[in-house]
């Protein structure tokens, strides 16, 4: 099955994100990752959506037509910057700390936190990245993880959406007029 990512801008209104959320969970589609933040445009946000499956153009048509979706993108094929960061609680005794910090400095991942028993790191990178990052950490005790979710970016100077004029009304909502 193909990994697909999909990246959608969308205004930052109540309930916006379970009804995109929900199109792929009723066509059956597995989210790999699900990543939602503000953008360079006020009350726009931008959703990365990594989904498996072998076929997506109709589950992305059906998100392009909600009313508060403005920009729609399967950027699969696309060369794209892919990101992701991960938080590790490992285990770290005072035998294995200057191990750690070594392989921190490998992979550029920074220590955030020390206790007597672990410590706290964060890495950033690609998800290829992560997932070798987090392999080296495994015989040291992963006792906790948390990864963010990718984030992608057309490479250049080509975007993942169609540069519009957006105009904002009165209560911070984005004009609908001006989306599509």
């Amino acid at each position: 099955m193909k990994r697909h990512t999909i990246i959608a801008l969308m205004q930052d209104q109540p309930g916006v994100l379970n009804r995109a959320v929900s199109l792929f969970r009723r066509r059956g589609y597995n989210i790999a990752s699900l990543a939602v933040g503000h953008t360079e445009i006020p009350n726009i946000s931008r959703m990365t959506v990594v989904v498996e499956s072998d076929e997506v153009e109709q589950v992305v048509k059906q998100l392009d037509r909600l009313i508060e979706v403005v920009n729609v993108t399967d950027v699969t094929y696309e060369s794209t910057v892919d990101r992701e960061m991960t938080l590790l609680k490992v285990g770290a005794l005072n035998g294995n700390r200057a191990e750690i910090v070594a392989l921190c400095e490998v992979f550029n991942a920074k220590v955030v936190d020390v206790s007597q028993e672990s410590m706290i790191i964060e890495m950033t990178g690609s998800p290829a990245k992560v997932e070798n990052f987090i392999e080296v950490m495994e015989p040291f005790g992963i006792n906790e993880m948390m990864r963010t979710g990718i984030i992608a970016m057309v490479r250049g100077a080509k975007t993942s959406h169609t540069h519009k004029t957006y105009s904002v009304e009165g209560n911070g909502r984005v004009s609908t007029e001006a989306l599509k």
